[in-house]
């Protein structure tokens, strides 16, 4: 478990299906503006189960990372934070992916787990370099990362498939400042 002042972030289990299911229905029309396709399984308690189940073998095998986001006053569940794609060999890079419930919203909280995620990317993991793509118009998002240092490199046209359309993204990096 990582603690910042509001939020902590620690590895999801499958006894977190419920809350992670909770996060999903309160958030489905939210989340879905800037996610790929989930099919009507991922809205079911035996769908967050079975997408949970993987996390930690995922984990071991270093391929993925991925953290609930919880309040650190009442240990609510409010959003979700990942490492994917984690390359090694001369790269040692990975992307960074989050969702926040739509009412926890501007209080700092994805702020915080971004910058929690990025130091134990960078002081546990040994990664050099974390990348991110946001939809431009996504202005909260991009925010936060720039808050927790990310810079913009350029962007990324018709680079992922939401909706059924293929979206821009503007791309972000963070360099672990120890290489």
């Amino acid at each position: 478990m990582k603690k910042a002042n509001n939020v902590y972030i620690r590895p999801l289990n499958t006894e977190d299906a419920a809350d992670s299911l909770k996060l999903q229905l309160n958030n489905r029309d939210f989340f879905e503006k800037f996610s790929m396709s989930r099919n009507t399984e991922f809205y079911t308690i035996e769908g967050q189960t079975h997408r949970i189940k993987p996390f930690t073998a995922s984990m071991q095998n270093d391929q993925e990372y991925y953290f609930g986001i919880y309040k650190n006053d009442d240990h609510t569940l409010i959003g979700t934070i990942n490492l994917f794609q984690v390359l090694r060999g001369s790269l040692q890079s990975a992307f960074i992916g989050y969702f926040l419930d739509k009412n926890q919203n501007g209080k700092g909280f994805t702020t915080e787990a971004v910058k929690l995620i990025v130091e134990y990317a960078f002081n546990e993991l040994n990664l050099h370099r974390i990348e991110a793509g946001v939809m431009p118009q996504n202005i909260g998002s991009i925010r936060v990362l720039e808050k927790a240092g990310f810079h913009i490199e350029g962007l990324a046209q018709k680079n992922v498939k939401i909706n059924e359309k293929w979206e821009d993204h503007q791309m972000l990096a963070i360099v672990n400042p120890n290489d």
